[in-house]
């Protein structure tokens, strides 16, 4: 669960992490009283979900609060990547000295916790550790110990940092991490860092918590907005589908969520993109889990084939074209099937397929290798 920079803000600034002054508002009337208390210079931030506001016109200054007024009329409502901006954060504007950026990640090639900081701030850290590598700093950590002083302190003296900014940003990287494991956080970030007369204040902010941890978080999961959550990723979540929209025309339905990643890479290396990623979960025992995903797979409009990749072990391959054959038969629009089965009655599931194909007229294509689906999916796919 991703969290908008104004509830982000929020909760560092409660553990302790300055940010500027600022309110939220849903009208270009509220925008201008905001402005107006704000001292008349403030910078108006569409709240969404995405990356890419500031180049997608969703973040503007303005010197006044009229100008505020007429850059919340123009950014309200707009869309940004598919979003419908539906509020904004109206906060004052920074006298900015330098900009740092400094973040925790789950790195998930060494499976360790880091934390992460640049001198280079306001930038994508990505296109900081391209252009500039020597400029990324990396503390590693063991998640039983938590984060060491001295591993902070080491690499704060190695990156050049001294005086009041070591200080600022010792305290700084300290409470991100403690951030990141109150809340069991994938990521926090704040990019960028602002150095001003006031101190170092978080002006921009990001806290993306795991959705597996949401149960012990109640408070995080009240502030899930349905108008911001994709439909189908909140429909699946409601009926326990694990389903990840990914904007491709590709549709992917795999029994594990190792297997449903490795047919996403192919489907990407055969030059094609997954639509979804879609783990059916263990099983399988009831036909109509199968179908309820391929349903609901087929409700993505992008959608032109289905790729249906099973490797049955505990899982009857009869039941799973059971739940295929439901689903066609309830099914409002049609697109090619693309089916891999492999594993207990394999054969019996291939010849009911092949029977209900035959007979309804069904596309179905049977492929032996994951790697011979893809192809044939991305061809059908065009």
């Amino acid at each position: 669960m991703r969290l908008h920079e104004h509830q982000a803000k929020q909760i560092f600034a409660k553990h302790g992490i300055g940010i500027p002054r600022g309110e939220v508002a849903t009208t270009p009337e509220e925008v201008e009283k905001i402005a107006e208390k704000l001292g008349g210079k403030v910078v108006v931030k569409a709240q969404v979900l995405v990356g890419g506001r500031g180049k997608a016109g969703g973040v503007k200054k303005a010197n006044s609060p009229k100008e505020a007024r007429e850059v919340a009329e123009k950014i309200l409502g707009m869309s940004i990547k598919g979003h419908k901006v539906e509020k904004v954060l109206v906060e004052e504007q920074l006298e900015i000295k330098k900009e740092y950026y400094v973040g925790y990640v789950v790195d998930k090639v060494n499976r360790l916790p880091a934390v992460i900081f640049s001198r280079m701030g306001g930038m994508d850290v990505e296109e900081i550790a391209a252009k500039h590598p020597d400029e990324i700093h990396r503390i590693y950590f063991d998640p039983l110990w938590g984060l060491k002083d001295y591993e902070v302190r080491k690499a704060l003296f190695r990156a050049g940092f001294s005086g009041d900014e070591y200080k600022q940003m010792f305290d700084i990287i300290k409470k991100l991490a403690e951030i990141a494991f109150t809340y069991e956080a994938e990521l926090t970030e704040i990019n960028p860092l602002a150095v001003t007369s006031e101190g170092f204040l978080a002006a921009d902010a990001r806290l993306n918590v795991d959705d597996n941890a949401l149960y012990r978080h109640p408070e995080l999961a009240e502030l899930r907005e349905a108008t911001e959550e994709n439909p189908l990723e909140r429909e699946a979540r409601l009926k326990g589908i694990n389903y990840v929209h990914l904007g491709g025309n590709v549709g992917v339905i795999a029994n594990g969520a190792g297997l449903a990643m490795a047919t996403m890479d192919i489907i990407n290396l055969m030059g094609g993109k997954p639509a979804n990623f879609l783990d059916t979960g263990g099983g399988l025992a009831d036909p109509e889990k199968m179908k309820n995903c391929l349903l609901h797979v087929l409700k993505d409009p992008n959608v032109k084939v289905v790729f249906i990749n099973i490797y049955a072990e505990i899982t009857r391959c009869e039941k799973v074209a059971e739940g295929i054959i439901l689903a066609l038969d309830e099914a409002q629009r049609k697109v090619p099937l693309v089916v891999k089965l492999a594993g207990t009655n394999e054969d019996i599931g291939r010849e009911m397929l092949e029977r209900y194909s035959s007979e309804k007229g069904a596309e179905i294509y049977f492929v032996d290798s994951v790697e011979e689906g893809a192809r044939k999916a991305v061809e059908l796919a065009g």
